[in-house]
This record gives C-alpha cells, structure tokens and sequence, in this order.
C-alpha cells in the first residue's frame, strides 16, 4: 500500500526532530548505525528494550534518581561532572553510549567501555564524612548498573510490553551484564531473582541528602533542547511513579495521584507516535 506523502512528509520530520535531541546535529554528529556484528543479536531482549524511546527516557529518569541515592555515585558527579549547566550534554553522552554498546559494531562497543573506563579510572576524591571513594568501586558499579538495568526495564514493561515473557527479561539482564562486567561492575546480576536480591542489597548502601534531592530537582526540571517542556515534565512524572515507596522519601517526591493518569495516556500516546515513526513494531 502506498505511503500518502503528507504522513511520510510529517514522519520523517518527527525522526529529526527527535534525532535533534540525542544528536549533536551542529557539531556534526550522527545517529549511531545499526550493525549485524554488534553484541547482541537483532530483536533480542536487550535490543527490544533499549531500542524505545519512550521507555528509555522514562526508565534512564528513574534510574539516575536511583543512582544518585548513592553517596559515592553522586559525590562524582558532584565533583567530576558540569551537569547544572550541561544537562542535556550529558543525557546525550549517556543515551549514546547506550546506543552504541547496545546497537554498534562489537568493535565500537568495546571502544565506548574503555574511554569510559579510563574516565572513571581518574575520578576519585573524599565524600563529606571524610572516607575516599572511586568511581572503579565494583559495588559503586554495580549499583548504578543493577539501578539502570531494572530501570530501563521496568519502563519497558510499563509502556511497552507488559505481558513480556519471564524468559526474555531474564535474558535481558544476562545480556546487560555483559556491558557491566565489562566497565567493572561486581556484582552482575544475570536473572530477575537475582536483580531483585542485590537491589535489596545495595538498598543498604543508599543515604539520603540535601544534595541528593537537589539534584532529582534538577533532573526532573531539566529542558533538552528540542523538547518540550511538558513532555519533559510528563516523562519525570512516569518516572518517580515508577520509583521505589523509600526513593521517593528518600529524595523528597511524591508519588504522582489522579493528576497522573492523563500525563500516563499521553505518555502511552507519545510512545506509539514515536514506534510509528521509526517504525518499530
């Protein structure tokens, strides 16, 4: 059936505008290409899942909120990072090294882990009670990993898929595991059960803080380029929903009422416009 040119015309111009946001378009960048000899095979778990957009935002919000519970993970970004005034910079440097570990040729996915390796090799320093921390910790790793991996999931399941099978998720923190092991991370979890346990885990290691809040404000405040505000402001809103009870005490939230259910429609919506533009089934 032919394409009707005004709803190819209004598709493609959709596709740029989003490629904008994640893209450095004026400093020439370019969407990473899609191989056959990434490191995961086309349509498994880990493609399926990083591959909506949607779902990616929402659970790389929740994630972050997640991650910076932990005092030496946000103490490096506190100490080692511009993220007040480069927000958007860094959800781009992070949504593409997703894209090219999760999606690239092998070759560029490994070379994306190791610059990512020696950057965290140099960031290093003293938290306010005094003790040092390093941003090689494998239990530091392996909560910002276990904190994106149940993360992207869950945002996946929540708009996407929610009837996905138990042995596809479980197949996707096997695959997710390969990158994480890979920057350092230790422990891994390779299944639901054991995500499930070393999140109760690491729970432990979490505190509470000014700056810890100040930054989920920020977060949940930022303005890409390209994107609207209301889009940001219903993505944040699916993500803190999605939250654990105690994160969202522990960052001051609270968690989205009645108020909510448009923002989730138009969120389901914005997901399916996007499936539809890029064409994912």
């Amino acid at each position: 059936m032919p394409q009707d040119p005004l709803s190819e015309k209004l598709r493609l111009k959709l596709v740029e505008r989003v490629r904008g946001v994640f893209n450095d378009v004026e400093g020439g960048e370019q969407p990473v290409p899609v191989s056959d000899e990434a490191l995961f095979e086309k349509d498994s778990p880990i493609r399926l899942v990083h591959a909506d957009i949607v779902g990616m935002m929402v659970g790389g919000i929740r994630g972050l909120l997640l991650q910076m519970l932990h005092p030496h993970a946000l103490q490096g970004v506190l100490d080692h990072s511009n993220f007040r005034a480069d927000m958007h910079g860094r959800l781009r440097r992070t949504a593409r090294f997703i894209a090219v570990t999760t999606f690239g040729h092998r070759d560029d996915a490994m070379a994306a882990i190791e610059r990512v390796n020696r950057i965290h090799a140099k960031v290093g320093g003293t938290l306010p009670d005094g003790a040092p921390y390093e941003a090689t910790n494998p239990r530091t790793l392996a909560w910002v990993h276990v904190a994106e991996a149940t993360s992207f999931l869950a945002g996946y399941l929540r708009h996407v898929r929610p009837d996905m099978p138990g042995s596809e998720q479980d197949e996707y923190y096997r695959q997710f595991a390969v990158i994480a092991r890979a920057l350092g991370a230790d422990p891994v979890p390779l299944d639901r059960r054991e995500a499930e346990a070393l999140f109760r885990e690491l729970r432990g290691d979490l505190q509470t803080s000014p700056a810890a809040r100040e930054v989920a404000q920020l977060v949940l405040t930022q303005k890409p380029e390209g994107s609207p505000s209301a889009v940001q402001a219903m993505l944040g809103a699916e993500a803190v929903a999605l939250l654990p009870p105690f994160a969202r005490s522990m960052l001051g939230l609270e968690r989205p009422g009645l108020a909510s259910i448009p923002a989730r429609a138009a969120t389901w919506g914005m997901g399916r416009t996007l499936r539809w533009a890029f064409r994912q089934g």
